[in-house]
């Protein structure tokens, strides 16, 4: 049993008969009564979001876990096939369990987080950033605005991501996996 205090980003609990992720988290005190803490809670079985305040010091209960490496293979569907990187075991997950199955590369390492209870995957864990090829864009006419302006492109996943406008087909970008957004074009 662990308490509030021990709550942190990617902890998974579990609460009101399901397993949660803390995808964000808060300690406050305010001037006047008790501390709590603020958290935003990710379903690992219905990927739902959930706002709750524990009040300070209540008892939590948490979900040991283990975490591996895994390739990912191919998908098939709504399923996504990985390889674990140490023993070559394969193991299928849905597309609801990913945070951002739009920009998953084939031959891309994530972390995998498995409950130790029962050998079960709880969630998955992309890269800070991905490196994708732009397949797709119009042309950026120069002049149009005055500030930064973006275009949609699509790249080589299938993603649609709002690039700036002199990035054209052919040109590498890093991407952003927890928001899906642009970061910087990449120099060969």
């Amino acid at each position: 049993m662990a308490t509030t205090s021990d709550i942190r980003n990617g902890l998974c609990i579990k609460y009101n008969n399901d397993i949660f992720k803390v995808i964000e988290f808060l300690h406050v005190k305010p001037g006047k009564g008790p501390a709590f803490v603020r958290t935003k809670l990710k379903s690992l079985s219905s990927g739902k979001v959930l706002d709750n305040t524990f009040p300070a010091g209540r008892k939590i209960e948490d979900i040991r876990v283990e975490t591996h490496k895994f390739q990912y293979l191919y998908p098939e569907g709504d399923m996504y096939h990985f390889m674990n990187t140490e023993d070559y075991q394969q193991i299928t997950l849905h597309r609801d369990i990913l945070d951002a199955p739009d920009l998953l590369k084939e031959g891309e390492v994530v972390t995998v987080q498995i409950n130790t209870e029962d050998n079960l995957p709880l969630s998955v864990d992309m890269p800070l950033s991905v490196v994708l090829e732009i397949i797709h864009t119009e042309q950026g006419v120069k002049g149009n605005t005055a500030t930064n302006a973006t275009k949609p492109a699509t790249v080589e996943t299938g993603a649609i991501i709002n690039v700036p406008l002199f990035i054209n087909e052919g040109d590498k970008i890093k991407v952003d996996t927890a928001k899906g957004s642009y970061l910087e074009r990449v120099k060969e």
